[in-house]
């Protein structure tokens, strides 16, 4: 059985660890690496596990551990080219780092890992749905604007999947951001609503998916009940139970010494 251990998740940094059997890779490093190292302790778990790292995007809040992480670990790095050429040209990687192009799908520490299209304000943004050594399947897709195809495809395929629920519309629209900000966000390329993801959830269950974690929500234009409460009642509506249908739960900011098996 495989697991995932949602270290951090929010503006401030995410980072997931997935294990399958006794390999594990880790997607996005957005924390420094004494503060990933001690959530990862929290969590029974060490960086010296890691056979492989994939980053989603090249923004702070996603790669902020990586060029001391990979200084003290001989980790190979997965990304985009356009999130490999970003990290390079802005010194966010050692010089001598395993650095990797993922074009489509590689194969590494036994995981099998699917790049998968996602809309977002950076150079060549992605999210990934992994193949564990022991078959089982996960998609990660937050930082997006709306759910490409591909991305509703490889979510419905997948046994587990983190999904952007990032903000609340009207608390959004009501808060005190700047309006320029705002915008971003609500815009194709901005975050994922709880509104938009409660809409999908339906047609990911339907097709399979039995476990679910809300991921990168807003501290300031969202809150967990806010994001789960809406997800539940949409699956409801569905006709879908909760706890025999399906699973569900929200990625904490900080690591809660919780992980979810799939």
């Amino acid at each position: 059985m495989a697991k995932i251990v949602p270290l951090f998740s929010s503006s401030k940094g995410n980072s997931y660890y997935i294990q399958g059997n006794s390999s594990a890779i880790l997607v996005d490093a957005g924390r420094n690496l004494k503060q990933l190292e001690l959530a990862m302790s929290v969590n029974n778990i060490r960086m010296s596990d890691v056979g492989a790292i994939f980053v989603t995007h090249e923004h702070s809040d996603h790669i902020s551990a990586l060029k001391v992480l990979l200084k003290r670990y001989d980790i190979p790095l997965y990304a985009s080219r356009g999130t490999l050429e970003y990290l390079i040209n802005n010194d966010k990687v050692p010089v001598r780092a395993r650095l990797n192009v993922i074009e489509d799908v590689v194969e590494a520490n036994g995981f099998e890992i699917h790049r998968v299209e996602t809309s977002h304000d950076a150079a060549e943004p992605c999210g990934y749905s992994i193949t564990t050594p022991d078959g089982r399947r996960l998609s990660i897709v937050t930082d997006t604007g709306y759910l490409t195809k591909d991305a509703r495809t490889a979510i419905s395929r997948s046994h587990l999947a983190v999904i952007e629920s990032n903000h609340d519309i009207d608390m959004l629209r009501e808060g005190m951001y700047p309006y320029i900000l705002k915008k971003r966000i609500l815009s194709d390329s901005g975050h994922l609503s709880n509104a938009a993801c409660d809409e999908a959830l339906p047609d990911f269950v339907g097709a399979g998916l039995t476990r679910i974690i809300l991921g990168h929500l807003s501290e300031e234009n969202n809150t967990p009940h806010l994001a789960l409460s809406g997800a539940i009642d949409a699956l409801s509506q569905a006709g879908m139970a909760l706890d025999s249908d399906y699973i569900i739960d929200v990625a904490p900011v900080a690591t809660d010494g919780k992980s979810m098996f799939f």
